[in-house]
């Protein structure tokens, strides 16, 4: 049975009337101050509304009940006197003769699972020194975003993470961590410095229903792509759900310790659906912050059975302001919006406008899936890569033509991309590299709008895709030389290509999930980042590594401006070859140009090198020849095969 609403309520919400005449830009929530705490709920349909008051945040009690009063725009508001922190609440709404008990749409804190908001002092929420935190300054040259979840970062016992903090944000704040603690092979913190990513993208952080967290972790896993309370964060991640400010002050002192150690935050934002129908929006507003087809039932443009309605007004403003807090209240450095195509584009370029207007705001990235998971109602210009041109140039999507290209259709194990045996997509390649800008197959855009990548948490892991199309029976525990070549190429090509670049964490060291394509829910053994595998190939973990100081040391590679690709000269190289050369920029820069090739071949090619002397910086298997000395070329170079070789003008 699928579930409605009145299609009457459904014309109402879409009605100008109505959106003027409920239209709320006041503060909304619990405001509190030492003296006295203000609720305020908006919800016009509603024909009585009180506030619960409750000592603890899990189930029982009886409530302390106070009535609210309505004003003009729907808002209901009550101010109760004295200190009320740390003390639980629900609403009780009252619409259409039906009563629900629910949670505050815009809790900042909660109880376990999230069922009882909570009023709290955000400032005593605070590690030591949060108010010293900031955003470290990441140039474009350092944008590249490592993705993983909390729970996948520490799982693994031979992290060297202290057995209660594995699977929860203080595994981040633990300096030193080493393989089993052999004292050699950096992990988790420790590791992400030596690696020298610019960002960790953090899978979904707040509280979302999948989990139980009155359960012991160990026995359930969930991604979290399933939000409960949006603006609050996942008890499971801490050490203790059952009192609200834990979870708080702990995810602070996650992103603290990030920040200390130079490394942006980018949360995963899921606004495009929730958990289920019986969520805390739907209680406060039957059907208004979702879309709904012409019978009044859920339009399903998420693939999760409802679609957040970005372009209503008061469900604009809710994500506008959702991310404004996360932004505000936990530093955080980037957004990623996932299913970004379920949005309208004047939301997005709105939100990014917001963001400008904090202080240091327009440091701050968005980028998200420039898709849905189904059909959807929207009207206006959804913000996908067809509307790139329409976006403002500083939000940015995931590229899957580029991702396709270089390995592959992510949703077909067997078909293969330019580096496992697809060599003729070698102008597909050469379009990645000016991240599509000279392109026709995508609209006008700027280099920092396209996100080059080949792994992320969904579909196959790079290794596990690469296995599949070379054989039907993979050991994924084995390392193949063959497997690596093309793992090395694949990584040189997006991270030479322009635009941010992005890895699935693992991806340098050939993270595999046995061939499952959607571990969304497996085990956490599944899941878990493997660190023995970084002491069994610690080769292809340098050769990311180098990769990635190379792109530092050569700013105009990661250059956001429009004009830059124009720059890029593609030399006349056999096809399937791909070869180009780009000149230094203004910015300094350790060459005076970047040669690139790429080889897609099981054999070597001979090509001809500009003219100049070249330093050679990546030969396909070691990327760190840069550091030291190494041979300068002239003439002609032999290409291994399958291999990304780099040069630098001298």
């Amino acid at each position: 049975m699928k579930h409605k609403i009145p299609v009457e309520w459904m014309q109402r919400y879409e009605s100008e009337a109505f959106a003027r005449e409920t239209a709320c830009s006041g503060p909304l929530g619990a405001a509190y101050t030492p003296e006295a705490t203000t609720f305020r709920l908006w919800t016009p349909l509603a024909e009585a509304v009180s506030v619960d008051l409750y000592p603890h945040g899990n189930g029982g009690g009886r409530p302390e009940v106070h009535p609210m009063e309505r004003d003009a725009q729907g808002v209901w508001s009550i101010t109760l006197p004295g200190d009320q922190n740390g003390r639980y609440y629900t609403y009780t709404v009252q619409i259409d003769g039906k009563t629900q008990e629910t949670g505050d749409p815009y809790a900042v804190a909660a109880g376990v699972n999230g069922l009882r908001s909570m009023v709290l002092d955000l400032d005593a929420a605070a590690p030591a020194g949060w108010q010293d935190d900031r955003r470290p300054d990441i140039p474009p040259q350092k944008r590249v975003v490592w993705e993983v979840s909390v729970r996948d970062f520490s799982q693994d016992a031979a992290s060297g993470v202290r057995p209660d903090w594995r699977g929860k944000f203080l595994a981040f704040t633990q300096p030193g961590t080493t393989l089993c603690g052999d004292g050699t092979h950096p992990t988790c913190l420790n590791y992400l410095q030596q690696l020298g990513v610019g960002y960790v993208q953090i899978m979904p952080m707040y509280d979302f229903g999948s989990v139980d967290e009155a359960k012991p972790l160990t026995k359930q896993y969930n991604w979290g792509y399933d939000p409960i309370n949006f603006n609050v964060p996942e008890g499971s991640y801490s050490t203790d759900p059952y009192h609200g400010e834990v979870r708080i002050r702990e995810c602070r002192t996650m992103i603290q310790a990030l920040h200390k150690a130079g490394i942006g935050v980018i949360m995963d934002v899921v606004y495009n659906h929730t958990y289920r129908h019986e969520n805390v929006l739907n209680h406060v507003m039957p059907g208004y912050f979702f879309r709904e087809n012409e019978d009044g039932s859920y339009s399903d443009g998420s693939g999760c059975s409802n679609e957040f309605a970005s372009e209503r007004p008061m469900a604009r403003r809710y994500l506008i302001d959702s991310v404004l807090y996360w932004a505000k209240e936990y530093h955080l450095d980037g957004f990623r919006f996932d299913l970004m195509e379920i949005y309208d584009v004047e939301t997005m370029n709105l939100l990014r406008a917001a963001l400008d207007e904090l202080p240091g705001g327009e440091s701050i990235l968005m980028y998200g899936e420039p898709w849905k998971g189904g059909p959807s109602v929207l009207q206006q210009p959804a913000a996908n890569k067809d509307a790139l041109s329409l976006l403002d140039d500083r939000i940015g999507v995931f590229c899957d033509n580029t991702r396709d290209a270089i390995k592959g259709h992510c949703f077909y194990a067997r078909e293969a991309g330019y580096v496992n045996g697809r060599p003729d997509m070698f102008p597909e390649i050469r379009a990645a590299v000016t991240a599509w800008c000279c392109s026709d197959a995508l609209p006008e855009h700027a280099p920092g709008q396209i996100v080059s990548y080949v792994s992320a948490h969904d579909n196959y892991t790079l290794w596990d895709k690469l296995l599949l199309v070379r054989t039907d029976h993979p050991d994924y525990n084995v390392f193949d030389p063959a497997v690596l070549a093309e793992n090395r190429l694949a990584a040189g090509i997006y991270l030479t290509c322009m635009g941010i670049p992005f890895l699935q964490a693992g991806e340098e060291f050939a993270r595999t999930k046995k061939g499952e394509d959607n571990s969304y829910a497996s085990s956490a053994l599944l899941n878990q980042l493997d660190w023995k595998r970084t002491a069994a190939c610690p080769g292809l973990v340098e050769y990311y590594r180098g990769l990635i100081g190379l792109r530092n040391a050569f700013p105009r590679l990661s250059a956001p401006d429009p004009d830059t690709p124009r720059a890029v000269r593609f030399l006349p190289v056999e096809a399937p070859l791909v070869g180009w050369v780009l000149p230094a920029g203004p910015e300094r820069a350790a060459w005076k140009a970047l040669c690139v090739f790429y080889n897609p071949l099981a054999e070597t090619r001979v090509v001809s090198l500009p003219e100049g002397r070249w330093k050679l910086l990546s030969d396909g298997t070691t990327s760190a020849l840069w550091q030291g000395e190494s041979t300068v070329c002239t003439g002609e170079f032999s290409l291994p095969s399958c291999s990304a070789v780099i040069f630098g003008l001298l």
